[in-house]
């Protein structure tokens, strides 16, 4: 692919900096955004058309390629902006709708999630199914004359505590092999018989929640796409995770990257060997996660889906955040405790790092993530295990 802007894309990303500049005047790390202000930036992202870039015209997206998408994430990590508040419903739900949603369905959803006013989570990882999806056993049995009722437990399910609604995966048919018998559907996290509990995290976030479902009604016009084939619609926003994400979470890494850069300037460690060394290794394998995002990029453009690569990034961008952030630390010394006061610094990359230690489990862990380039980029065979 051409890794340089055509006039349209360059005028896009200028004008794109010129909006930032006037939006986000500093690149503050410490700044915490509170859910109103998130709900009007992302407000102002829809309004100024910078939320479903790649989005067909006609569910109120521009309809520009991924490249765009690209340069749309490059720029608003180099300026520090937070996420649109609806990432799953932007980048995982509404993809999955467009491809598999009814009409009714989207047109129901989509202009929610673009402007922020619908959010969603997502409802996969389950307690005993641990990284193996078809394992789900949270059930939906029939309920006359309209619908199903959901019983079981969800865990790991980002801003569930925010969502209005929730993409989950449940079975509908027991008896069948377990890549069978999935249902998708869109459930109301105001329904009856959901409860929504917070999962504390180590540097004290508690984005991650678990969802108990009790007699949970959803109805028939909340299934996406077709009964008891609920494993391809799952593979599919699987698929918008990885792909999308990755790019996402590269171009922030490159823009904490630099933020290290800075850090290691202003602690006097640039002349450290042992820090240079890292510094470059770090450096080097940055830059082939990024070019391998361009690669997946080029496949995204030619074919319309991701494809099984994107874990690439995934498992890369896992490994090498941890290794950032660990150099923060160490470079910081004794000041990394410290939380608060003056320095823009302190207690920054404590929480980076402690945040990053799920980074290897979330969104499929380091072990599967193995297994699919294994099997699906590198051609070797299955394990008999």
């Amino acid at each position: 692919m051409n890794l340089h802007d055509d006039p349209a894309e360059a005028a896009f990303r200028a004008g794109l900096r010129e909006w930032l500049r006037s939006r986000l005047p500093d690149d503050d790390p410490s700044r915490s955004w509170s859910t109103d202000e998130l709900r009007e930036w992302s407000r102002d992202l829809a309004e100024a058309g910078y939320a479903g870039i790649t989005w067909p015209r006609e569910y109120g997206g521009r309809g520009l390629s991924a490249a765009y998408q690209a340069i749309f994430v490059e720029e608003t990590a180099r300026a520090g902006a937070p996420d649109h508040i609806n990432i799953i419903g932007m980048n995982m739900v509404g993809p999955t709708l467009i491809a598999h949603g009814t009409d009714a369905q989207k047109s129901r959803y989509l202009p929610g999630i673009l402007s922020g006013r619908t959010l969603f989570c997502q409802g996969f990882s389950e307690p005993d199914a641990g990284s193996d999806l078809a394992a789900v056993r949270t059930a939906a049995r029939r309920a006359e004359p309209d619908g199903y009722l959901l019983d079981g437990e969800k865990v790991w399910s980002s801003y569930a505590h925010l969502a209005d609604h929730c993409l989950l995966l449940a079975r509908t048919g027991p008896a069948e092999p377990k890549h069978r018998g999935l249902t998708c559907f869109l459930l109301d996290m105001r329904a009856p018989g959901v409860k929504v509990s917070p999962l504390r995290q180590l540097n004290g976030d508690t984005d991650f929640n678990q969802i108990v479902l009790v007699d949970a009604p959803v109805g028939d016009a909340d299934v996406v796409g077709e009964v008891g084939r609920g494993w391809s619609v799952a593979l599919s926003t699987l698929a918008h995770e990885r792909g999308t994400f990755g790019i996402t979470l590269t171009a922030r890494l490159v823009a904490q990257f630099d933020r290290l850069l800075r850090l290691v300037r202003e602690v006097g460690a640039a002349d450290d060997p042992a820090v240079r060394r890292e510094l470059a290794v770090l450096h080097a394998r940055l830059q082939g996660l990024r070019y391998t995002g361009y690669r997946s990029l080029a496949a995204l453009r030619r074919s319309g889906e991701p494809g099984a690569e994107a874990s690439i990034l995934k498992l890369e961008w896992s490994l090498l955040h941890q290794r950032v952030c660990a150099l923060a630390l160490r470079v910081q010394g004794p000041a990394a405790l410290l939380d608060g006061g003056d320095a823009a610094w302190h207690g920054y990359w404590q929480r980076q790092r402690l945040r990053s230690r799920a980074n290897t489990i979330e969104g499929g862990t380091s072990e599967i993530l193995r297994g699919i380039v294994a099997e699906r980029v590198l051609g070797l065979p299955r394990s008999r295990q």
